[in-house]
């Protein structure tokens, strides 16, 4: 059995590493860490929840400590560019952990909070930064620190980083490197696309890949139910209520909807946040934490979400919406599933999402089917065959399956005191 120690990481890594609970390396991480110690660029591609962050951060932190910093002010010498606030903030914390018996100075920055209050955060500066592009390009320009001395950095979900949203930013934060350095492209997903531009910021990398691309995890179920776009709700309601979700993670497509679905599970009487790119940092971060602390039934959430939000023994996520990227579907039924847990993907599919599933299926190369939405029977699940191609796809049908099956389900468990009044207003799947 592989060990820490036999990657070569020093005793003090090691040590923390045992007092956190990691009892082995993962494969990403026993294929990874010594690549990086041998000063290697890589592009390493392994599905969420197999220990990227740490594949990355331990040899990064290893690196840095043999260079100690003896002046008061610590020059960034390694830096992870991440595409979100929630994953900076969860990075930067994973490495602050990791490196807390080497001394390293790990900071993030990221918008959606005060600017001055970051630049006070950077007084000391700080040995590894974690940083979303916008927000570092705007200390760049103004002056406030230096990327001189960097000697490491890492693209934390390169996709997203190496696409169309960011591709020039990260342009620009290259000039401002220096051109000797070592630089680590790490993702869930990839495309041929994404990969050749890779290639073009890396120096002959080494290549890690721990599944095939852009596979889901084995850990994870995936079911898909045909629903209507009104009955979408009500179904995801009866889901949660009869299934006796404690903690399941929703995402939709829009930051409306994501407020809407909120407000509508509220009226359910269905403990319920909704966290998007409009919340304050400050509002997104302490709805995670209610959602990660049991304080919040149920986490309405944007892509923003998928990408960063790591909460151990996450038993299931529901895609209200299909996401029109195939790609985001992997980095969101990744939010469970992690470090070896089971975890259940739930995706309601309208008729007109039907192009968005195929899609799905071709990425992941296996056939998502769908399936009338499930009944309950004694706190057990019942599921249906799937439902044959030519009898769900046809955009003038008047009701799927689903829904019959799901008011009929709901009628025979739902009883009158569990569930609150609906407003008068809102078409209800169980109550017609």
């Amino acid at each position: 059995m592989t060990t820490f120690a036999d990657l070569h990481l020093c005793p003090e890594l090691v040590h923390t590493l045992e007092e956190l609970g990691y009892k082995q390396p993962t494969p990403i991480q026993a294929q990874a860490i010594p690549r990086i110690l041998a000063g290697k660029d890589l592009i390493a591609e392994a599905q969420t929840g197999t220990g990227k962050t740490a594949a990355f951060a331990l040899p990064m932190i290893q690196q840095l400590s043999r260079e100690p910093v003896t002046d008061e002010y610590h020059e960034i010498r390694g830096l992870v560019l991440v595409p979100t606030r929630e994953l900076a903030v969860q990075v930067g914390d994973n490495a602050l952990e990791y490196g807390r018996l080497l001394g390293m100075r790990v900071i993030s920055i990221f918008g959606g909070v005060r600017f001055d209050n970051q630049i006070r955060k950077m007084k000391r500066g700080a040995d590894i930064l974690v940083a979303t592009p916008g927000r570092l390009l705007d200390m760049l320009n103004q002056k406030k620190l230096s990327l001189a001395h960097l000697q490491l950095l890492v693209l934390d979900e390169a996709d997203r980083m190496l696409d169309l949203g960011f591709i020039h930013d990260i342009r620009k934060l290259m000039s401002h490197m220096p051109e000797q350095r070592q630089t680590l492209l790490f993702s869930a997903t990839l495309n041929s696309s994404v990969e050749a531009l890779a290639e073009s910021l890396l120096r002959q990398p080494e290549r890690v890949q721990v599944a095939r691309r852009n596979a889901a995890s084995q850990q994870v179920k995936q079911s898909a139910y045909a629903v209507t776009n009104a009955d979408k709700t009500d179904v995801l309601s009866y889901l949660i209520r009869e299934g006796n979700w404690q903690q399941t993670l929703v995402f939709t497509r829009t930051k409306r909807r994501a407020d809407l679905v909120a407000a509508q599970l509220q009226e359910e009487g269905i403990s319920t946040l909704a966290i998007h790119g409009d919340r304050h940092q400050r509002e997104r971060l302490a709805a995670l934490q209610a959602f990660k602390e049991g304080e919040v039934q149920v986490l309405v959430a944007t892509d923003v979400a998928a990408r960063g939000l790591d909460i151990e023994a996450l038993p299931q996520v529901v895609n209200y919406d299909l996401p029109n990227q195939p790609e985001a579907y992997v980095h969101r039924i990744g939010r469970t599933g992690r470090a070896g847990q089971r975890g259940w993907a739930v995706s309601l599919v309208a008729p007109e999402e039907r192009r968005f599933l195929q899609a799905i299926s071709a990425l992941l190369n296996k056939p998502l089917q769908v399936q009338p939405v499930p009944r309950f029977e004694n706190g057990r699940l019942i599921e249906s065959a799937p439902l044959a191609e030519k009898k769900t796809s046809r955009p003038g049908a008047s009701k799927p399956r689903s829904a019959q099956k799901s008011r009929t389900a709901s009628k025979e468990t739902n009883s009158p005191e569990r569930k609150p009044a609906r407003s008068a207003g809102r078409r209800s799947l169980f109550s017609r």
